[in-house]
């Protein structure tokens, strides 16, 4: 099959996005949207769960497509997106209509994350089927392919196994020709060959090289089923760590050797040079979550914004 390989993008800007710990009450997520709305960043996702992925589930846990649709109202500017739904939590017809919905909400601005659904406790305590992680897999791919034939047709049918549609309608369509959708996932046989068939960015949590490894394997499932490789945006996740202190940074960062959540730790310059590295690795997106920031939360997002993020611009 012929190859469809492009130029390097030469990305201009690469978007720093905020992920906020989803425990926060609403006011508390309201007044964080508006600042980094404020100052300069880019997004907004919030993770698709019902409860911690932890034997004690008591936190609190506000519901993320709620929780979008009321900051969208408030927030004019940022992109929006959940990072990323769970498949296996409502059936993609009523996925697509929920998406729809908050596209006109926030004026066009959602991004649609999706993927397979992992936490098996909410499965467990909701009574929602786990499946196998191969049916999992198979309902997001016919899932994809629902919600594309939503978007766009005006009278959907489709027969699969796991969904089917009759004469379907989807009113109104999403405000732009095409609403993205985000396939999060790093799975390189399955997940990442759903993103290359459907999506138009994907995320996973990782470093520099994780997400040069991982973007040469979704360069070739886009090679395999004739998709140009610019088609397809890619973000990352990392936990970012702002220190002077150079012993605390060396213990943070040991924490991708060790397999943990991908990290950025280090002072100024030294975070600088990574965020430049992901960019010329051919990030889109780096997505920070504050669940490491702390009592120091706004000002350490401050200090991303407007000293680490411009060198990537």
């Amino acid at each position: 099959m012929g190859k469809l390989r492009v130029q390097p993008k030469g990305i201009t800007k690469m978007r720093f996005s905020f992920w906020p710990q989803p425990t926060q009450p609403f006011e508390t997520m309201k007044s964080l949207a508006n600042h980094v709305e404020q100052t300069g960043w880019d997004g907004l996702w919030l993770a698709d769960h019902f409860m911690p992925n932890d034997k004690d589930t008591s936190s609190p846990w506000p519901e993320a497509w709620t929780t979008l649709s009321a900051l969208a109202a408030v927030v004019p500017r940022l992109r929006i997106g959940t990072l990323v739904s769970g498949n296996t939590y409502r059936h993609p017809a009523v996925l697509a209509k929920m998406s729809v919905t908050l596209d006109h909400i926030s004026n066009g601005r959602l991004v649609l994350g999706l993927g397979s659904g992992w936490q098996e406790n909410e499965h467990e305590k909701y009574g929602i089927p786990f499946h196998t992680v191969n049916s999992r897999l198979q309902r997001l791919d016919e899932a994809c392919q629902v919600i594309r034939a939503l978007f766009s047709e005006g009278a959907a049918n489709f027969q699969g196994e796991f969904y089917q549609l009759q004469d379907a309608p989807l009113e109104p369509k999403p405000k732009r020709s095409k609403l993205p959708l985000m396939i999060g996932g790093g799975g390189e046989k399955v997940t990442m060959k759903i993103a290359a068939k459907y999506a138009d960015e994907w995320n996973v949590w990782g470093t520099v090289d994780t997400l040069t490894h991982k973007m040469k394997v979704l360069d070739q499932h886009c090679d395999t089923v004739s998709r140009n490789t610019s088609d397809i945006q890619r973000s990352a996740v990392a936990l970012m760590y702002l220190t002077d202190d150079d012993a605390f940074a060396k213990k943070m960062n040991a924490a991708n050797d060790a397999g943990g959540m991908a990290t950025i730790a280090g002072n100024v310059n030294q975070v600088q040079d990574i965020a430049g590295a992901y960019k010329e690795a051919g990030v889109d997106e780096l997505i920070v979550p504050d669940f490491t920031m702390g009592e120091d939360k706004l000002d350490i997002l401050d200090r991303i914004i407007n000293e680490v993020a411009p060198v990537t611009k």
